[in-house]
């Protein structure tokens, strides 16, 4: 059964929360990476970072713990941890640029099969600014990228990227709605599937060639 938008996002956030490992501190991108946070599993312990100078960053509130003087980089309400803390900007990308940051969820507009990324501009389009996205594509520890498979059924997942880049050979692992896909020294490497499409299906809807792991497995949310 086809997914809408939203369920689309929720299904991919999902898969991403459970690539977070017990004691890291994150950092969410805006759009679909802030949508990890409300997906954590109970028993790991994720702190998370964002970059306009908060850690301990929460689910997203609602009605009950709203306030709106709290806010994500990307403008979004959010919720503060017990324990969470607030500081300059200053304080913020020198955790990024520190290297203290042990993996950052981001959206991406292009990924290329050697991990280069486009994320923050289309050229003759208003460019809200690449935010902290090169900050973290380089301090970060790990890179991983959150996004729907095509854009209008255009593929993202590309030989080269064509749109500016934000940074190159920096994208660890892919999760999409059609699968995860890890950026390695064959490329694309497809190692879980959702068993609503078959790999023919992914590969179509990709650009550049998919190697299939051989231990492919279903994708579990």
């Amino acid at each position: 059964m086809a997914m809408d938008k939203q369920q689309t996002q929720e299904f991919i956030a999902k898969r991403v929360a459970r690539e977070l490992q017990h004691g890291e501190l994150v950092n969410l991108g805006i759009g679909l990476p802030t949508l990890v946070a409300n997906y954590v599993p109970e028993d790991r312990n994720v702190t998370f970072q964002s970059e306009n100078g908060m850690v301990g960053v929460g689910p997203a509130p609602d009605e009950s713990n709203h306030d709106a003087h709290i806010a994500n980089a990307g403008g979004m309400p959010v919720t503060i941890l017990t324990g969470g803390a607030f500081f300059d900007s200053a304080t913020s990308f020198g955790l990024i640029r520190g290297g203290h940051v042990a993996t950052t969820v981001l959206g991406a507009l292009q990924v290329a099969q050697n991990g280069d990324i486009a994320n923050y501009m289309i050229p003759g389009k208003m460019v809200p600014g690449m935010g902290g996205a090169m900050d973290l594509t380089s301090g970060a520890k790990r890179v991983i990228v959150a996004m729907e498979h095509t854009n209008k059924g255009n593929p993202k997942l590309l030989k080269e990227c064509t749109l500016p880049l934000t940074a190159v050979k920096a994208v660890k692992l892919i999760v999409t709605e059609m699968g995860v896909i890890e950026v390695n020294e064959k490329g694309f490497e497809l190692i879980e599937i959702n068993p609503e499409y078959t790999v023919e299906e992914v590969q179509a809807a990709t650009d550049a060639p998919l190697h299939i792991s051989p231990n492919l497995v279903d994708m579990v949310v």
